[in-house]
């Protein structure tokens, strides 16, 4: 597998309607704690909560020392060797243990890169990311069926706590592309050299 190889990934939240799915393109070679923040910014997540990827019965994120079954560190893990050495191409993605939204993610295929192209990038979106803190995908539900029923007796309460008018089928993909592409900007920058000083 060249280095330069790039993995279409298909991230789909589960259990919730309307269906959220984003396609993005990232290095095979990315690092899991780099692919946990392209995911967050591809669906619009805010990031203020843990998260954990796992391959079958094997977790990465945030390690613990005082949680002995925590996860391991995503920062020491590649997607291709964690794909390669778990042998699947499927992963799932934990965000926000209290809410509980879990998400499934597809290898689709490997391809070679792009002349001139940035990763991670956004291909696709479909389906607006729902607010944070809602409580999970049953939350949602309750959320939506509210907002969308002037008699429902938290209507009012949904309506003044979200500023805007919520439409779960509206996606901004415009600014979710755009926060997907400043993390490629910043992770395609060349370090800094520092050069010796002349005496």
């Amino acid at each position: 597998m060249s280095a330069d190889t790039i993995a279409r990934l298909k991230i789909t939240l589960d259990d919730v309607k309307p269906a959220v799915l984003r396609r993005i393109e990232v290095p095979f070679n990315i690092r899991l704690d780099r692919l946990h923040l392209a995911i967050q910014a591809a669906m619009g997540w805010t990031n203020t909560h843990l998260y954990e990827i796992r391959a079958r019965d094997v977790g990465w994120g945030i390690p613990d020392r005082d949680w002995g079954d925590g996860p391991l560190d995503a920062r020491k893990a590649n997607l291709g060797d964690v794909l390669e050495d778990v042998g699947t191409k499927t992963l799932r993605y934990l965000y926000d243990f209290g809410d509980g939204w879990e998400h499934t993610i597809k290898v689709e295929r490997l391809i070679d890169p792009e002349p001139g192209a940035l990763y991670p990038r956004l291909i696709e979106a479909s389906g607006r990311c729902p607010p944070e803190d809602i409580g999970g995908p049953w939350g949602y539900a309750e959320f939506l069926e509210a907002i969308g029923n002037p008699k429902h007796e938290r209507h009012a309460e949904f309506k003044e706590w979200l500023a805007d008018d919520f439409d779960p089928n509206l996606v901004d993909t415009g600014w979710l592309a755009e926060e997907v592409t400043t993390l490629a900007k910043r992770w395609s920058r060349k370090p800094v050299v520092k050069r010796p000083r002349r005496a």
